[in-house]
């Protein structure tokens, strides 16, 4: 097993270059390529580590080629989010996501066969596919952890993070700093822009799924359309961010395609039970979910 790792580097405007991790077996054919998204106050690593732990490499393992993103300001994109940095999820959908999308198959020799989201990175792959339909058709399948848009469950975890820390106190020091510092609370791995934080407070409260940019209606967009068959994976303990209703709420203005929720916990005869970050990161997670997504993924396989 020879799986190697590089980066891949977009040269995006003058000021902002954005960055893939390519994750390969470089003993075996190359596979179909999977485009990995992180979520909010996240970055690319979710997926990996240099020692070649997490899903990009166990996929990498199985034959695919796995393209690991850093949106705008995150992980290895240059530069990294400041006061200075005015964009938000809006950019992300329309300029960034299709940016990797559009290098992926320039060094592929074809577009990425499979998605792989985790937390917001599932809404705003959807939210891509609302605004350029024509990728459904190159997508064989996605597989989307931990990924609600609205919060709807009522634990006391959700008030904490949500109602307290992501309604309240988050625009507060967003609007201290000029941009949210997350890393240096402790709140996730990397830092928000006020944009992208604005934006994604709207649609977490509940509010329509619309661009506040240009008012673009995602939800009457995603309606009409056929979602590649998506896996949606959900912990047990992840009470705050991802409960089975807030996925469920999820899926139900997710289009009319094949989706399918898996719950992730002893009770369900798994070996753990995941929360939200552990469900990519833990151990067990290759005998459980990882697996599962595989199983997934060849279910889907055909030409769609």
């Amino acid at each position: 097993m020879a799986i190697v790792q590089e980066s891949v580097f977009i040269k995006l405007t003058e000021l902002q270059t954005l960055h893939l991790r390519r994750i390969a077996d470089n003993s075996k054919a190359a596979g179909p390529a999977v485009l990995f998204m992180h979520g909010a106050v996240e970055n690319g690593k979710i997926f990996y580590t240099h020692s070649n732990k997490g899903l990009a490499p166990f996929l990498a393992e199985q034959g695919y080629v796995c393209y690991v993103a850093d949106l705008r300001g995150r992980g290895d994109s240059k530069p990294a989010i400041s006061k200075h940095a005015h964009y938000g999820q809006t950019e992300a959908i329309i300029e960034d996501i299709p940016a990797f999308i559009a290098k992926i198959t320039e060094r592929e020799g074809r577009p990425p066969a499979y998605w792989v989201a985790h937390s917001w990175g599932g809404v705003l792959m959807n939210s891509v596919f609302a605004r350029f339909p024509q990728y459904i058709n190159d997508v064989k399948a996605c597989a989307y952890f931990g990924t609600k848009r609205s919060l709807y469950n009522h634990h006391p975890q959700k008030y904490l993070q949500g109602n307290l820390i992501w309604y309240f106190l988050a625009p507060i020091l967003a609007k201290k700093h000029g941009y949210l510092p997350a890393k240096r609370l402790k709140w996730g791995s990397d830092d928000e822009t006020k944009k992208s934080h604005y934006q994604s407070m709207q649609w977490a409260k509940r509010k329509p799924w619309l661009d506040s940019d240009d008012g673009f209606d995602y939800a009457q967009a995603v309606a009409g359309l056929s979602l590649p068959p998506t896996l949606h994976i959900g912990g047990v303990k992840d009470k705050a961010l991802a409960q089975q209703i807030d996925i469920e709420k999820f899926i139900a203005e997710s289009g009319t395609g094949i989706q399918h929720l898996q719950m992730y916990g002893k009770k369900h005869g798994h070996q753990y039970d995941y929360d939200h970050i552990n469900m990519l990161t833990h151990a067990s997670a290759k005998a459980d979910q990882f697996k599962d997504l595989v199983t997934w993924f060849e279910r889907h396989s055909a030409t769609p």
